[in-house]
Formats: C-alpha cells, sequence, structure tokens
C-alpha cells in the first residue's frame, strides 16, 4: 500500500517537493461564465435601448383615391375626393357638383396637371335695345322675307320646303313668298310664320318647312323664331326658341338651323330683311 502522505501547506511547498498545478489559473471556468452573462447584460440593454429610441413611424397620407362620378357626369370623368375637415360628410351634401381637386401634402404623390379649359366660342348676338320690338298685328298685304347677301331672293315655301328662291310676276309664286308673322306660338315677343293655307313654317330635323299646326308644344317652339338684331337698323337673324344659338341661315339656297359661327358669311347668311309681302 501507498503511503499516504497529508498535503503540505501550499504557501511552502519546498518542505515536501510537492508543487500546486500552475497551467489553469484559479477561478477560470467562473471568469468565463462571468464575462458571457456580462455580454449578455450588454446585448440586451443595447437591444432595449434601440427599441425605445426608435421613433414611432407615422403612416404616410394616402393621397385621395379617384373616384367615377355618377352618370350625371359626361363621360364618366375622374374626379379626386377630398375629405372634409369635420370627418364624415353629412349624406347627399354637395351633390351634383364636381368634387374639388384634391390638396398636395407632404409625401403624397401630386394629382396630375388638369388640361387647359377649352377656348370659348364667340357667342351670338343677343336682343337689345334697338331690336324689333314684339310684333303687332300683321297688315292684310302680309310679310316678304328677303335676304341680304342674295337681295334678289326671297324666302319661298315650294314641295314643302322653305327655300331661297327668285320671285317672278306669277301670283303663284307671289303668293308662296308671302306670308303672316304673327305673334309667336311659344313666347309673345318673338315670331311665327303662316302661309296662305294656314300651315305655319317650323324646324324638323333642323330644316324649315310648313306643316299644320298639331297643338302639341314641341309644334309651338318649332314654329317660333326671335329676332336678333346686328345693329339697331340693320337686318335681323332669327334664332330657336328651343334651340338657343341655332339661326335660321339659307344653305344651298334652302333654310335651315345653324350653330353661330363668328364669320362674315354665317353673318350674312342668316340676315334677313322683312319687306312688305309680294301677293
Amino acid at each position: 500500500m501507498s503511503e499516504k502522505k497529508s498535503r503540505p501547506p501550499q504557501d511552502r511547498p519546498w518542505e515536501s517537493g510537492w508543487a500546486p498545478d500552475t497551467t489553469r489559473a484559479p477561478g477560470t471556468r467562473r471568469l468565463w461564465l462571468a464575462g458571457a452573462l456580462a455580454l449578455a447584460t450588454i446585448t440586451a440593454c443595447a437591444t432595449a435601448i434601440t427599441v425605445m429610441n426608435r421613433e414611432p413611424v407615422e403612416p404616410e397620407h394616402r393621397a385621395a383615391e379617384p373616384t367615377t362620378l355618377s352618370s350625371s357626369a359626361p363621360g364618366g370623368l375622374i374626379s379626386f375626393a377630398t375629405p372634409s375637415k369635420g370627418g364624415t360628410q353629412e349624406a347627399g351634401a354637395g351633390r351634383g357638383h364636381a368634387s374639388p381637386s384634391p390638396t398636395p401634402t407632404t409625401g403624397a404623390p401630386s394629382a396630375a396637371p388638369s388640361p387647359e379649359p377649352a377656348k370659348k366660342s364667340p357667342k351670338p348676338p343677343k336682343a337689345s335695345s334697338g331690336s324689333p320690338k314684339p310684333p303687332k298685328t300683321p297688315a292684310s298685304h302680309g310679310t316678304s322675307i328677303r335676304s341680304v347677301n342674295f337681295p334678289d331672293r326671297y324666302w319661298r315655301v315650294r314641295e314643302g320646303y322653305v327655300r331661297l328662291e327668285r320671285i317672278g310676276s306669277g301670283s303663284e309664286q307671289r303668293e308662296d313668298a308671302t306670308f303672316q308673322r304673327v305673334t309667336g306660338l311659344a313666347d309673345s315677343s318673338c315670331y311665327s310664320f303662316t302661309t296662305a293655307d294656314g300651315r305655319y313654317l317650323r324646324h324638323r330635323s333642323f330644316v324649315l318647312v310648313a306643316n299644320t299646326n298639331d297643338g302639341s308644344s314641341l309644334f309651338r317652339q318649332d314654329a317660333t323664331f326671335c329676332p336678333r338684331s346686328w345693329s339697331p337698323s340693320g337686318p335681323v337673324a332669327l334664332e330657336s326658341v328651343n334651340y338657343p344659338g341655332r339661326f335660321l341661315r339659307h344653305r344651298d339656297f334652302r333654310l335651315r338651323l345653324d350653330p353661330y359661327e363668328n364669320s362674315h358669311l354665317y353673318r350674312s347668311d342668316v340676315s334677313f330683311r322683312m319687306v312688305a309681302g309680294l301677293s
């Protein structure tokens, strides 16, 4: 049996020849554990500080989404609806008006620029103080209507249509070119014209014809024309009651309703003089 020897004090290894193990520093395992714990603590603190210091990102303002206008809008236009300041908008508020354009906000894409407004077309002449007064009871000889740029031609009913023709000496032609100017059927300040056989001049499909009065509201409007004068003492142009902006104009010597044009030719074609009846 080996002899048991008592372990000498470590501070006096020379007494027994025993020396302590110096290959590993005392407490190495504890140092590693302490270091790992410190590293974990530092990592956790750094993460917490990063999370706490991070500012909440505000959601970007979304641009107003385009909404299709109702069927009353022409062509299904696209409008940008802007939310009301007070939150929800009352039901039915703002109907019948186009939605306003959205106000650009920071970070939100701006809406595409609206197209330039179309140029306004020139307005036709309006009735002025120098325009002819409302018609009175016509004289028994009637009224004939002569063209300004073709002064040798008059309105004449032929085959149901009103044409601009030269009138000879025959009684039938002269009767066809003579009308009774009466108070407008649809507007007392305007004119209506009747033929010798009691028919009225009216526009149908924008062409001037002679028809028997059927008593309808449409007929009364089609047979009523309002005088418009270019100058107080000048000739008159006859504007339709139910198609404002369209005037009786001769084209290819046939009378029809044409929309107003700002041209010398148009103004000449729609200008007429009312003279004493030819018959």
